[in-house]
């Protein structure tokens, strides 16, 4: 007999495709072409939505996500203040393709504690290849100058790619990211736990499900909580579109891999907004307010209630940030 939390996760995906939860058919977020770049060493899926002659502002999504884990409200707003928006697969992630040989790395729990001891990790890549990928996507699409927005990793991303291509980049903005630094607060050993899938066994779609839901509600907004319903219905759906466990872990290994990006954020001259929570157990506050210490010039916003994603709730707060920041 299954347990009562299997019972209602299964009462919740008979609902995965119910139109309230289907999160790809919310109004407005239909208006995209889904697409693949052939870039020099990945092929990338990316969504490009709104009118091609808007102002483009680029999502780089962070840590084991797809581009789907973008609130559509969250799309549709940057939509309605008149942007083009695109996001995008990382490479192994999603759609995007996957390394042809990929090679020996070290495992998660001892690449972090070589990074925490300033000593090197073995990877096939680091943020610094995805910064490039993202450079090249910008090409590929002939986009001018657009705004980039990263998030957690991703936001880590967009500072290497800021450092090495101004001139590439209109405005940054970095949502609860990081230089990344080692001496930065560690995250509890229970969200490490969480992150790495809690003893959680399986591959199977209820396993993954429970896993994601676990960690969410690990790092999740406790001032702007989200339903349970809903976050279950997007695992679910991301775990049908892509599932590729392998990846998450030689990306994780890949921010290890990279070590400190402090300097390359010190050399950011672009207006850049930080927008981070105060509630955020993934990525400590005091990372924000480095940030804001190491960029010149840059704007800091600390929001309280804010953790670790993106709720329903606080979408407008930030649109509103990002809007009065892009002027």
């Amino acid at each position: 007999m299954p347990s009562k939390s299997a019972q209602t996760t299964e009462s919740i995906l008979d609902q995965a495709h119910d139109p309230i939860f289907d999160l790809n058919t919310l109004p407005n977020d239909s208006n995209y072409t889904e697409d693949f770049a052939d870039l020099e060493h990945v092929r990338l899926c990316y969504r490009d939505s709104g009118p091609r002659d808007a102002p483009p502002i680029l999502l780089i999504m962070g840590l084991g996500c797809q581009l789907t884990t973008w609130p559509p409200e969250f799309v549709n707003g940057l939509l309605a203040l008149g942007y083009r928006v695109i996001r995008f697969d990382n490479r192994e992630m999603g759609l995007s393709s996957l390394a042809d040989n990929p090679g020996p790395m070290q495992s998660p729990p001892a690449g972090f504690l070589r990074y925490k001891l300033g000593l090197k990790v073995t990877s096939d890549y680091t943020l610094h290849d995805l910064a490039e990928d993202t450079r090249q996507l910008i090409e590929h699409l002939k986009l001018e100058k657009p705004i980039v927005l990263g998030v957690s990793m991703g936001g880590m991303v967009a500072q290497i790619l800021a450092a090495k291509h101004p001139e590439m980049i209109s405005k940054l903005i970095l949502l609860m990211s990081s230089d990344n630094h080692p001496r930065l607060p560690t995250p509890s050993v229970k969200t490490l736990w969480r992150i790495t899938g809690g003893g959680i066994q399986g591959d199977h779609q209820e396993a993954a499900i429970n896993r994601g839901l676990a960690f969410w509600n690990t790092v999740s907004s406790p001032g702007y909580p989200s339903s349970e319903r809903r976050i279950i219905s997007r695992i679910a759906r991301d775990y049908q579109r892509s599932y590729r466990p392998k990846s998450i872990i030689r990306q994780m290994v890949a921010i290890n891999a990279t070590g400190s990006i402090r300097h390359e954020s010190a050399s950011i001259e672009l207006p850049t907004l930080i927008l981070h929570g105060l509630a955020d157990k993934l990525v400590h506050p005091k990372a924000g307010r480095q940030l804001h210490r190491n960029i010149k010039g840059s704007k800091l916003e600390l929001i309280k209630g804010w953790g670790h994603d993106v709720p329903v709730g606080l979408v407008p707060e930030i649109l509103n940030h990002i809007d009065n920041f892009i002027g």
